[in-house]
């Protein structure tokens, strides 16, 4: 039976979450359907589009996503912390841009003279949408709706396009999120459909590889920043070079013409992460087959368990072996 959002989402615990959304048709999300011969690549370019606008909307950034042919993987991070500092204006500005409000906020946004109870319904009401713009499920919801509508109409049909509920993973470590967005950048690479990350379109690993080469990082994505800027309030902790190298060499040993082994130099940026060698190769083949819940290390995952409210710790063996082994 699925969780509710409540013991799945914590942002006391971790801003990162890994979320899923599958189609529920047998048509293609994208690609082309052998059955119909239809090809739907260019809903790939609706989807990357939509992602974009909406990470520049919400308080929540993009770590990573891949979009697949039936399904959409997104890594996201909750900026709590900057929607903290909007004001109502700048929060009702951003509502604006996906939704059509009430009636009083448009006047407040036209800077129609409103009485002092209209002002306070304006202060209510932008309080409401402060906190959606933080929701993940609100987030899922702005990014699936208009996806479904165009689709449907593309395909002249009504009915369900997504399933009724997105997966949600809670990413409580470094470990954790690092291993778990190499996981969904290489998507492509594990189902065979492009031998190495850079080739990998509509990804973000392509997105970091373009950006990397003229020595910058994607406005679009999260941004690396380094151990040495951990003070820093917005970005990952961990080195892009180092990231990078770990993704590419994951990704060129898994292809079957290129079997081999991690090398020293990137077994020591594992070492850092407390996983091993072995166990890395587990996570970026089959992070969603080893962990269905939450994901961190034993002490996280203890920590998640008692902050929502469940009875047992989900995945405690798992992490355990992966997440505590180097």
């Amino acid at each position: 039976m699925p969780k509710p959002r409540s013991q799945q989402i914590s942002l006391s615990d971790t801003p990162y979450y890994h979320i899923q959304s599958r189609t529920v048709r047998k048509a293609f999300l994208c690609g082309v359907d052998e059955a119909t011969g239809m090809n739907y690549e260019h809903r790939r370019d609706w989807i990357e589009a939509r992602i974009f606008e909406l990470s520049q909307t919400f308080a929540i950034d993009i770590c990573a996503y891949a979009v697949m042919h039936n399904h959409l993987h997104l890594v996201l991070h909750v900026d709590t912390a900057q929607v903290n500092n909007w004001s109502t204006l700048e929060v009702l500005t951003r509502w604006h841009q996906l939704y059509k409000g009430t009636h009083l906020t448009r006047q407040y946004l036209q800077q129609q003279t409103l009485n002092e109870y209209e002002r306070e319904m304006v202060e209510d009401t932008s309080n409401i949408y402060k906190q959606r713009l933080i929701d993940i499920s609100w987030f899922m919801r702005s990014l699936n709706e208009p996806i479904a509508r165009q689709a449907n109409k593309e395909d002249e049909c009504k009915g369900h396009f997504w399933e009724g509920r997105f997966q949600s993973q809670a990413l409580l470590d470094e470990g954790a999120l690092l291993s778990c967005m190499a996981y969904v950048d290489l998507n492509p690479v594990r189902a065979a459909i492009v031998p190495t990350p850079e080739q990998s379109d509509f990804t973000s690993i392509q997105l970091r590889i373009k950006a990397a080469i003229k020595g910058t990082q994607p406005t679009a994505l999260l941004p690396f920043i380094g151990h040495e800027h951990q003070d820093k309030t917005r970005g990952i902790c961990f080195s892009l070079q180092d990231y990078l190298m770990l993704v590419d060499e994951t990704g060129r040993i898994l292809r079957d013409d290129k079997r081999g082994a991690i090398n020293s130099e990137t077994t020591a940026i594992l070492t850092r992460l407390h996983i091993s060698n072995e166990s890395w190769m587990k996570l970026t083949t089959n992070f969603e087959g080893i962990f269905t819940g939450a994901v961190g290390s034993a002490e996280h995952l203890c920590a998640f368990t008692e902050h929502v409210g469940l009875h047992r710790t989900h995945g405690l063996a798992n992490a355990k072996v992966c997440l505590n082994s180097a």
